[in-house]
């Protein structure tokens, strides 16, 4: 019997909230039901660091693997004669696969664990991303094979962001969340980095099909050791059962998932993060391209490496800045809307310095000043759409759970659309 249920300031008069109906406990009052302890099992202090450190090199290697084909695609297009329209084809066709795989990916994770799927996905992209030139090879149209490619690498790689927020959110205490994710998406940055310079020596001095041999082999390899040592050789079998079997988690109903759409919170997650990302992805894609063009005697280890070691300093201040300014009795709402301010309005006025006549020097700049402000919301867990995610998952907690013995409420899976 569905009811409405207050519950301070958390609950939103648009939700109903479902209570469900569970057998008396033994030991318990009637109407309460049992604690799940395969849902409360949290890692210790010293595992949950173990497993930041490995998660943190999964995301740097993801990002290796990604960061890839934007760095080769110069050569690439120099070799197989492709147009820029083509070009465009093959590194856009890495998204179209991406956004399609993100719900699954935590509706999977939810149900067999994050760690499986992580496992999984990431021996796979890791596969793919060696077997690379071997397809840009033999076959006979490359361009066809390597847009294939990265479409099924969007794929694969769409899951890891969820599975991250689903592990996170079974595994470690809520009052540390925010730094394990905040750590691991540091990744990302370190990735980027990493590649951009080591994969611009290699690509001059081996070619760039050095680029995809070394990122996929390391992904394999993260993925042998992680299945290894911390999963002490369990084979991550998936099984149709375990998929169907949500376990003790409430559902919401197809009316009740249409209110949540309907929530202001939600839509300001959706726009942000569409905003964000779209100007995001198109820099890390398209700069290479940009800079070999414009600036064809240019360095690839400059303008591959010099924005991103402003990004990770400017993300780490970012979030000081935002703490301290709380701190100072600022409203949480108004400093969340100026670190947005910064990320995406003061970030674009830079991004428009790029359409103009520049030299090389300037140019880097602007991108490092683009990439530097763009982290104080790209993914730290204090930008205002990690914030309202949080805050939404929460509301859902209290609405769609039962009241009693509710599980730990973890990241909301929108927070891991990366």
């Amino acid at each position: 019997m569905a009811v409405i249920q207050k519950h301070g300031k958390s609950c939103s008069p648009d939700l109903v909230c479902h209570r469900e109906n569970h057998p008396s406990d033994k030991l318990g009052a009637p109407g309460c039901h049992k604690n799940w302890p395969e849902h409360n099992t949290h890692w210790t202090r010293p595992v949950a660091r173990v497993w930041t450190v490995v998660l943190l090199l999964g995301t740097c290697l993801l990002y290796c693997a990604r960061v890839a084909m934007p760095i080769c695609a110069v050569n690439m297009a120099e070799q197989f004669h492709w147009s820029k329209s083509e070009s465009g084809m093959v590194l856009g066709s890495f998204f179209w696969g991406y956004c399609f795989t993100q719900v699954f990916g935590g509706y999977v994770s939810d149900r067999v664990g994050g760690e499986k799927v992580l496992l999984l996905s990431t021996a796979a992209w890791g596969a793919m991303t060696a077997f690379t030139p071997i397809l840009a090879h033999f076959c006979s149209q490359p361009i066809f094979s390597m847009t294939l490619a990265r479409f099924l690498m969007g794929l694969l790689q769409g899951v890891h962001y969820p599975s991250l927020a689903s592990l996170c959110s079974q595994k470690v205490v809520e009052s540390e969340r925010g730094f394990l994710m905040s750590t691991v998406g540091s990744g990302s940055y370190l990735g980027t980095l990493v590649v951009g310079g080591a994969g611009s020596l290699m690509l001059d001095l081996y070619g760039w099909q050095s680029v995809f041999y070394v990122s996929g082999l390391l992904s394999l390899l993260w993925a042998y050791c992680m299945w290894k040592y911390l999963l002490k050789g369990e084979g991550p079998i998936i099984t149709l059962e375990s998929l169907g079997s949500g376990g003790p988690q409430s559902k919401l109903s197809k009316r009740h998932w249409l209110r949540l759409l309907k929530q202001p919170a939600v839509c300001a997650v959706i726009v942000t993060h569409l905003c964000a990302a779209s100007t995001f992805f198109t820099l890390l894609s398209w700069l290479p391209t940009y800079f070999k063009d414009t600036f064809p005697d240019a360095k690839g280890w400059v303008f591959n490496v010099v924005p991103w070691l402003v990004a990770i300093p400017s993300s780490l201040f970012s979030g000081c800045l935002s703490d301290h300014l709380i701190r100072q009795g600022f409203d949480t709402a108004s400093v969340r809307k100026l670190m947005q301010f910064f990320s995406m309005g003061v970030s674009s006025v830079f991004t428009l310095l790029l359409c103009r006549k520049t030299t090389f020097p300037w140019a880097v700049t602007f991108v490092s000043a683009t990439m530097g402000l763009t982290t104080f919301s790209h993914r730290r867990p204090t930008g205002l759409f990690l914030w309202v995610s949080h805050r939404v998952h929460r509301l859902l907690d209290i609405c769609v759970r039962p009241y009693h013995h509710r599980q730990p409420a973890g990241p909301l899976h929108l927070s891991g659309l990366r």
